[in-house]
């Protein structure tokens, strides 16, 4: 058998296979050059579960029209610019692979200004090559459409689950993000209805309760800084920086799958099972065998001790000393835990200090969570939903 190079647009379409598995993903990487480009205000607009067409426009710094067409370039990007900054990402995006792997499998527009360009421009994309470009009027920011996901690429466009599969899965994340950034509003909608906005004003209790509601809120625990750095914090935690904030429920509110158990690691969100059975551990004895709570829990550490080069979807990271994360997650919620015992009536809890210090991998599963909320201002759009 001939060894040959692969022709350059088929060996994209394979690339892009790596970071664009679903319509979500997508959403995912679109949303999260938005949120690096300093964005206050992102909007997602979804037909057919992400089939048809996935539009996000944001109010961020925009793309100068000088560059607009290297942005499409794999491994062009704005965030790393030595090999010294990959140990130290503070960006939610840095492989500078998402927007040349989206064009390879779709039909793409994209409008953007920066924010001290006169005027904006607009490319159109197909199939990784460029159709047009023009110079238009469009305020700061950057609007892009995706349409025939995967048209170019039958094999992976038959193994999409359905529509409606697909619009869970976007729930999930736009959800997700909005949590950790209770600063930006949210709007998403499917097919031209909105089903889920936040208003921007900064408080995760206010983005908790449009995603949950107010019977689930009342539930919650909120977890601090100070529960994951007190005297029961070990020398691991000592010795590694970690700080641990957000909420978990009250031991009376459980689920049937851990998949209500989310975290984020320096703002990014994150799939770890040790993490997550950290979270679980700091309920022993307090939930019914099979049941889970939820749990809501942003870690900050320095970059440099989380590796996030693992995979190109970065939702997999490595730490420098998991055995330090896990304890701080797992203490940080049994503190917050033991701190309501006394209210709740739940006294005689095996204190913090006594808890186990292991862990055991298994897979998670997610569950849709979301609730329409009341009408957002949005921005401008390249067109509007159908």
């Amino acid at each position: 058998m001939t060894i040959h190079v692969l022709p350059d647009q088929l060996a994209s379409q394979i690339a892009a296979g790596e970071v664009v598995e679903r319509p979500s993903s997508v959403v995912k990487e679109l949303v999260e050059n938005a949120i690096d480009a300093g964005a206050t205000v992102i909007t997602v607009d979804v037909r057919a579960g992400g089939r048809e067409m996935i539009q996000v426009a944001d109010n961020g710094d925009g793309i100068r029209a000088d560059e607009i067409e290297t942005a499409f370039l794999r491994h062009a990007t704005s965030k790393l610019s030595s090999a010294d900054d990959l140990w130290a990402i503070r960006t939610l995006g840095f492989r500078g692979e998402a927007l040349a792997a989206i064009s390879a499998v779709s039909r793409l527009t994209i409008v953007s200004r920066a924010r001290n360009a006169a005027a904006g421009v607009r490319l159109v994309m197909d199939g990784g090559l460029t159709i047009t470009r023009e110079p238009v009027g469009a305020p700061a920011g950057t609007v892009i459409a995706v349409e025939n996901l995967f048209y170019n690429v039958p094999a992976r466009l038959k193994f999409l689950k359905s529509a409606t599969t697909e619009k869970r899965l976007i729930d999930e994340f736009v959800t997700r993000y909005s949590l950790a950034y209770p600063s930006i509003r949210f709007r998403l909608s499917h097919d031209g209805r909105i089903t889920f906005q936040t208003t921007g004003s900064g408080s995760t209790a206010d983005v908790l309760l449009s995603a949950y509601g107010p019977d689930t809120l009342r539930q919650l625990i909120e977890v601090t800084p100070q529960d994951a750095a007190g005297d029961e914090g070990g020398a691991d935690v000592r010795r590694m920086p970690i700080a641990v904030r957000g909420y978990a429920s009250d031991p009376a509110l459980t689920y049937a799958g851990r998949n209500h158990i989310q975290l984020f690691v320096n703002g990014r969100a994150i799939r770890d099972s040790r993490l997550t059975f950290a979270v679980v551990q700091a309920y022993h004895t307090l939930l019914p065998v099979g049941r889970y709570p939820l749990a809501l829990l942003f870690i900050e550490m320095p970059p440099e001790d989380v590796d996030v080069n693992v995979h190109p979807t970065k939702v997999e990271v490595r730490f420098r000393e998991e055995g330090a994360v896990f304890g701080a997650v797992q203490r940080a919620v049994r503190a917050a835990l033991l701190e309501t015992a006394p209210v709740r009536g739940l006294g005689g809890w095996p204190q913090a200090d006594h808890l186990s210090t292991g862990w055991s991998g298994f897979q998670s599963r997610d569950e849709p969570a979301g609730v329409p909320s009341s009408q957002l201002e949005i921005p401008w759009q390249l067109r509007g939903p159908s």
